[in-house]
Parts: C-alpha cells; sequence; structure tokens
C-alpha cells in the first residue's frame, strides 16, 4: 500500500511543481492574448480550429465543446471544431493524402482568413501539426500553439505561444487542458453573448 501512495503523492507533487514553473507573468499575459485573439474571432463571426495528436486530441475535442457547447454560461453556440473528431474525414484524408495531411488538407478546404487555429502539441515536433500551422498562415489564419518540452519545431511559428517547459507529456498534458479552460473562461467573459 506504502509503495502506491508514493507513487499517487510523486504524481501530485509533480503536478504542482510543473504549474509553480510556469505561472509566470510571462505565460500569464500570453494567455490573456491568445484570449483576445481567439475572442476578436468569435465577435468577428470567425471559426476556431483546434488540433493535435493522441491526447492532444482528445484535448482538441474537448475544447472546441466547451465553446460550441457551453463552459459555465448559457449562452448561444460559438463557431469552434475540432479538426481531429470526425473519423471519416481523417482516415479518408490519411488514406488518399496521407498522415501528415490529416489537419492542414482540413484548413485548406475550410479555413478562411481570421479565422483561428489552436494547433496542440507536446513535444513540439509534430509534423502534420507545423504542416497544419504552415497551412493557416498560408490561409491567413491566425494560430495559436501549446506546446511541451522547449517548443520543438513548432516554436517561432505563431503568433502565440503558450509552452509549458517539462519532458513529462502527463504533466504537459495536465497544463495544457488547464489553460484551455482559463481561455474558455476568459473568452466567455470576452465575447460576453447572450443567449
Amino acid at each position: 500500500m506504502t509503495k502506491f501512495k508514493n507513487i499517487i503523492n510523486k504524481n501530485f507533487d509533480e503536478h504542482l511543481a510543473t504549474l509553480r514553473k510556469i505561472s509566470t507573468k510571462s505565460l500569464i499575459n500570453k494567455i490573456y492574448l491568445a484570449s483576445k485573439i481567439i475572442s476578436k474571432a468569435l465577435l468577428e463571426d470567425k471559426a476556431i480550429f483546434w488540433c493535435g495528436n493522441g491526447g492532444s486530441a482528445s484535448d482538441s475535442m474537448h475544447l472546441s465543446a466547451e465553446l460550441i457547447g457551453r463552459f459555465k454560461k448559457k449562452r448561444r453556440s460559438l463557431k469552434s471544431i475540432s479538426l481531429a473528431g470526425n473519423p471519416a474525414t481523417l482516415t479518408c484524408i490519411s488514406n488518399d493524402f496521407g498522415f501528415l495531411n490529416i489537419f492542414s488538407r482540413q484548413i485548406e478546404g475550410l479555413g478562411s482568413e481570421g479565422d483561428v487555429l489552436v494547433a496542440i502539441s507536446t513535444s513540439g515536433k509534430s509534423r502534420n501539426i507545423i504542416k497544419v500551422i504552415n497551412q493557416a498562415r498560408k490561409k491567413k489564419l491566425n494560430v495559436i500553439s501549446l506546446l511541451g518540452n522547449d517548443g520543438g519545431i513548432c516554436k517561432g511559428k505563431s503568433d502565440c505561444e503558450l509552452i509549458i517547459k517539462s519532458n513529462s507529456t502527463a504533466r504537459i498534458q495536465e497544463m495544457h487542458i488547464l489553460i484551455g479552460h482559463i481561455l474558455c473562461d476568459l473568452i466567455e467573459k470576452n465575447v460576453n453573448i447572450k443567449n
């Protein structure tokens, strides 16, 4: 029993240490900037696209749902879609154009100038994420990246980068979802849309 309690406590300690490490003025300012970019787009009736691989794909669906459904307050639905959410689209693109293009092909077809792409990558090394960021840039979308480690090859490619400096995928994902929830909270206040 002691062994298992030690594992549990170690995870709690790592989570809190990562949170303390990232709670900097710089990251707080970047979270606020990201919320302003998204809010401005929504007020102009633009769309927010989310994407990521694996756990980050789940986060992209979760956070997209917070906007299209609701986070805390009753309001009209906001234009928000996860590019990781449609198995038919993902398998079609993978089969016909390769896995590298699963997100960029969707932005090519759906994205418009002034929309926002929120790209999530714990490693910052996902080649399909770099490709979707480049496609979003080409189509003049605003780009926000939630990254981990040192930002990897995705670093320096977005309008706003929220980098969790950790080499633990679990801790990075936990911070990404926390930041995502903070963004949703700020967006609901910034957009202030009633039913």
